[in-house]
């Protein structure tokens, strides 16, 4: 077992600017950074840009401690200013591509950033109201197309790497590396600050707890404000001086994981849930003697899966028929979605329905649930590959505590916990009690076995009329269970019974739809034929069939349109915005009330 110390003694003296170093100077040669276009830059083409970035920007002003905002999608150049401002001693912060230009001059106001660099003309006119509400604005940099007086990433670079950026002084661990917006899911984005130690810690774990080949190649497609993504895309690769390819188009993800074999893996819940969805529908085609191939295969992997959750050695026999079964049949099934190298699997943000974590299990493959907050820097709980259970997240990382307060809140404290809110006036404050614990937010339960299953969000509990306590994730995911759902949300907080909106997975309901004949193409149709409500509705039976009666859902509503972060209903990380749901769909819940009534 992993212990603190054994972390602790990994992560050393480690800073991000010291790995870059050591990475241009031992690894200079090996891949270090792909771009959605193909091209390469090795560690020390990456390290000379990030020096020369630096220089450019503290030529602009940019100052020890100060602040950075990015507004740029994932692309080289990303990683590069944002590895030049830590190179200062500054702080970045990616803010997300779906803010408003309001939201947008909240976050700017808030931050007191002194330079901003944004990717293009598009993204100049959405910054337009907060660049003019920033006093401390020094600079603006923009990557493509610069114009207007502002300056370009080719001027920023213009300098070279130099020598200025090494007199800065030695970053220490317990400097600040990076801030956080957080997505909003239940109030006003708060600036998450991180140390050197919080991101470095949390990388050291990850590689003792589930080791990856040296140099791991890896692929980062979730927004770079996303903790997730800021770990395994920009610091864990520093610290396995590894390979990231850039998918910057979410739906290209399944054809660069297909080409780049990933070595390890992080999905957030609709991703894991897209990809079961398209295998099963490739498993209902198969017939005859390969139908019946894949069944004994993924019943082998199934039992394997079971006994390893135990932590119990596979029985002989059992390990020598999976490891043919393996090669023949499973690994290419795993090899469709590129992901048959992977060692390393993991699954966050939010829920993922078990039957999903099964499904996967059957085609040998572990994955790995954590639970975490951009303030425990991502994963402060994971289940481990010889201790899980589908449906929990675990036990606390290496060196971390768990403990639940009095009404069930998850409390938590250690190495992973941020040191603080920054403020308006540039303090970081923190949030911890006297002894350390932080209050998450989240309500959880600790099984028999120990365990942590997390119910819900404490402020998205449903206390129906009868005095009810409800968690509505739990009741959503095993709606979501069917693959022509691909978004529920639970709506009854001070009313008699529960009613649901739907929304169809577009995907896999023209799937569907095909594998019926129906001529219907348009989500708009589907959601509207009686055929789809038809399934939609045996859907829903089943999971009430799996609830208390207090959670049965009593009413739902097949929405015809699907919801994204751009148009507002989803964070950047795919979870709902429950209010702004609610609010937009007012009218059509009284509806689903009044009908039931």
């Amino acid at each position: 077992m992993v212990t603190e110390e054994d972390v602790r003694a990994a992560l050393g003296a480690h800073t991000v600017p010291e790995l870059l170093r050591r990475n241009a100077d031992e690894y200079g040669g090996l891949p270090a950074l792909t771009g959605a276009d193909g091209s390469t830059w090795t560690w020390r083409e990456l390290h000379e840009r990030v020096r020369a970035a630096a220089n450019g920007l503290r030529a602009l002003g940019l100052r020890r401690g100060e602040r950075m905002l990015i507004g740029m999608s994932s692309r080289p150049e990303h990683w590069v200013v944002d590895l030049a401002a830590v190179e200062l001693g500054a702080i970045p912060c990616t803010t997300y591509a779906t803010l408003s230009p309001e939201q947008i001059r909240q976050v700017a106001v808030h931050s007191g950033a002194s330079v901003v660099v944004l990717e293009g003309p598009a993204e100049l006119a959405r910054w337009e109201l907060a660049l003019a509400a920033m006093p401390a604005l020094k600079g603006v940099v923009v990557v493509q197309d610069a114009g207007g007086g502002h300056q370009s990433y080719a001027g920023l670079l213009a300098a070279g790497p130099g020598e200025a950026a090494e007199t800065e002084p030695e970053a220490g661990q317990d400097d600040t590396v990076a801030m956080i917006y957080t997505s909003g899911t239940t109030g006003d984005p708060k600036g998450v600050v991180l140390t050197h130690r919080n991101v470095l810690y949390q990388c050291a774990l990850q590689e003792l707890v589930q080791p990856a080949p040296p140099h791991p190649r890896t692929v980062a497609y979730l927004p770079l404000a996303h903790i997730a993504e800021r770990v395994l895309g920009i610091y864990l690769p520093l610290y396995t001086a590894g390979h990231v390819t850039i998918c910057a188009d979410s739906t290209r993800l399944l054809a660069t994981l297909t080409r780049v074999r990933p070595q390890a893996f992080f999905g957030v819940p609709r991703v894991w849930e897209k990809f079961a969805a398209g295998l099963q529908q490739a498993l209902s085609g198969l017939d005859g003697a390969a139908r019946d191939a894949v069944g004994r295969a993924r019943e082998l992997a199934a039992e394997a899966y079971r006994i390893r959750a135990t932590g119990a050695p596979l029985p002989g026999e059992l390990a020598t028929a999976l490891e043919r079964a393996d090669q023949a049949v499973l690994r290419p099934l795993r090899e469709r979605i590129g992901l048959a190298e992977a060692v390393r699997l993991g699954s966050g943000a939010a829920p993922i329905p078990a039957e999903v974590l099964e499904f996967f299990g059957s085609l040998g493959m572990t994955i790995m649930e954590v639970w975490g907050l951009s303030e425990t820097t991502g994963a402060a709980t994971s289940t481990f590959p010889d201790r899980y259970r589908a449906g929990t997240v675990g036990l606390p990382m290496p060196g971390m505590e768990l403990r639940l307060a009095e009404d069930g809140e998850v409390l938590v404290r250690g190495p992973l916990v941020f040191p603080g809110y920054l403020q308006r006036d540039g303090r970081i404050e923190p949030v911890v009690d006297a002894d350390g614990w932080l209050a998450t937010g989240d309500i959880g339960r600790i099984g028999e076995d120990g365990l942590l299953l997390i119910v819900d969000r404490k402020k998205e509990m449903i206390i129906t009329s009868s005095g009810k306590n409800i968690a509505p994730s739990a009741v959503e995911s095993l709606l979501r269970a069917h693959p022509l759902i691909g978004y529920a949300v639970v709506v009854g907080d001070r009313r008699p019974y529960l009613t649901a909106l739907l929304m169809l997975d577009e995907e896999a309901a023209h799937a569907w739809a095909a594998a019926q004949g129906l001529a219907a193409v348009e989500l708009k149709e589907l959601a509207a034929e009686p055929r789809v409500l038809a399934e939609v509705t045996a859907a829903v039976e089943r999971a009430n069939a799996a609830l208390s009666r207090p959670e049965q859902v009593k009413a739902f509503r097949v929405l015809d349109h699907v919801w994204s972060p751009a148009s507002g209903e989803l964070t950047p990380s795919l979870k709902l915005r429950r209010r702004v749901i609610e609010r937009r769909y007012a009218e059509v819940i009284e509806e689903l009330y009044a009908e039931g009534s």
